[in-house]
């Protein structure tokens, strides 16, 4: 039987009326408009899900409402807006670490709660705060790097991912004229 649930989502209060047992991540999409967090495995074991919950990532597709009324849930869509982008949005732009976009929520909030806990950590502490998130397009270094340049580190590209810029380019020889 449906009840009324409230929610804290990004610094608002929400009040729905859904099935205490409803998986958050249903809730956040279909009632809160919020479509960041996506359904990947339905198992909380792919990451895509993922929301920050009293600081923590967790996976937002098995976790009943209910069990999470009156605690603080951030979504990607509460880090930043378009025209107000969160360091860690801008860096995974500028680093390339978004593909198709599907595990990119999922990984920005695992980021932000790593971030948040420990302002320093180490690249292993990144790859095992990340080792949940699953990337079809394989992005893992690049999202490290994102993490890197949030934090104020250098980033070092991998030889294979420099970019030439145009005046970098080799120019075109000009051809010998033709034989007469």
């Amino acid at each position: 039987m449906p009840q009324e649930i409230t929610l804290q989502v990004n610094g608002r209060i929400h009040r729905v009326c859904v099935e205490p047992d409803t998986p958050l991540l249903y809730v956040l999409r279909n009632d809160l408009g919020l479509k960041a967090a996506k359904l990947g495995c339905g198992q909380g074991q792919c990451g895509a899900c993922q929301v920050i919950l009293d600081g923590q990532a967790v996976p937002s597709c098995r976790l009943p409402v209910r069990s999470v009324q009156g605690r603080s849930i951030t979504t990607l869509e509460g880090l930043g807006t378009a025209d107000d982008l969160h360091p860690l949005q801008q860096a995974f732009i500028e680093e390339q670490a978004v593909q198709c976009g599907f595990c990119t929520p999922g990984l920005i909030v695992a980021a932000k709660a790593l971030l948040d806990r420990n302002p320093h950590p180490t690249e292993g502490e990144m790859r095992a705060e990340l080792a949940d998130n699953l990337c079809r397009c394989g992005v893992y270094d690049r999202v490290i790097r994102a993490i890197k340049r949030t934090m104020g580190q250098a980033a070092v590209r991998p030889p294979y991912e420099k970019q030439n810029r145009p005046e970098q380019l080799p120019q075109p020889q000009t051809a010998p004229p033709p034989f007469d």
